[in-house]
């Protein structure tokens, strides 16, 4: 009886998948038998393309996988195949927007010349910078964040958090870059035209360290992009998904995400697939 069950079963089956009983019993062998080194290999592939995924919290595409491969596991493997893996998982990498902090530029302090002029490359530490303002929502109001880039390497040198949109934010910045970096005479440093940046203690301490002070034109978030796309990097790779009930779990987060994963893991193709720190250094040993 239990014979004829299981030869009935085996019919069904063959019928269902449009092969003859004999297909059916060698691929029920196959499925049976020890997965070949191509099965392995592709497993092998599979999982190591999630511990990266996974590891960037969601922010790698394939491309950046890719490079992740070859540069952790010494795996030289065509960006396409690593996108079908992802895509068979259902997986996306997170989408980067803009994000724009308010600027008050309506004051009557005197307003610097854009010397940068949108040119964002630099060839070693210390010679291009730009600073910017944006907010963190939480349960507390609004966590206010200023930042410092070094254009070489897109590394953040120097930050500042509080409660306040105040001037004393973008100097504790600027006294956090310097003490990060040293000698800063010369460097272009810019900003927008916000009160804060264009405030007289401001720029007494700025010239006293050497900076050269820089400004973006009225309304013009293009003088300053870099900083921009930092900006949406951080909110939406990093906060968005996140609610905090107080401004120190802001901050939390915010170090996490600077000090640990942007500066020292986030690898960048504009920086040849090295991360901020390692352009940083290698540009520092070559000058």
């Amino acid at each position: 009886m239990y014979a004829n069950r299981s030869n009935f079963r085996v019919k069904k089956m063959a019928k269902v998948l449009k092969v003859t009983e004999s297909g059916y019993h060698a691929w029920v062998k196959r499925q049976a038998r020890e997965p070949s080194p191509r099965d392995r290999a592709k497993a092998e592939l599979h999982d190591k393309v999630m511990d990266i995924y996974i590891a960037s919290k969601g922010i790698y595409g394939s491309r950046k996988i890719t490079r992740a491969l070859k540069r952790k596991y010494h795996i030289q493997v065509n960006h396409k195949r690593v996108e079908k893996i992802l895509q068979e998982a259902g997986i996306k990498s997170k989408v980067t927007k803009k994000y724009k902090a308010t600027t008050n530029s309506k004051h009557n302090y005197p307003v610097s010349p854009n010397l940068l002029e949108r040119q964002f490359e630099a060839d070693r530490p210390n010679q291009k910078m730009v600073s910017d303002i944006t907010y963190i929502p939480t349960d507390e109001g609004w966590l206010y964040l200023a930042s410092i880039m070094d254009l070489c390497g897109r590394k953040i040198v120097g930050i500042s958090m509080g409660s306040r949109l105040k001037k004393e934010l973008v100097i504790n910045a600027l006294n956090d870059a310097v003490s990060r970096t040293g000698r800063v005479k010369d460097c272009i440093l810019h900003s927008d035209r916000g009160s804060q940046y264009c405030s007289h203690n401001y720029q007494n301490i700025l010239k006293a360290y050497g900076f050269t002070s820089s400004m973006s034109r009225n309304g013009d978030c293009w003088d300053n992009a870099p900083m921009e796309s930092f900006w949406g990097k951080l909110k939406q790779e990093w906060l968005n998904n996140q609610h905090f009930k107080t401004r120190e779990e802001a901050k939390s987060a915010v170090f996490e995400y600077i000090w640990i994963f942007y500066n020292r893991q986030r690898i960048h193709a504009s920086n040849g697939y090295m991360t901020p720190e390692e352009f940083y250094k290698s540009a520092t040993l070559a000058a």
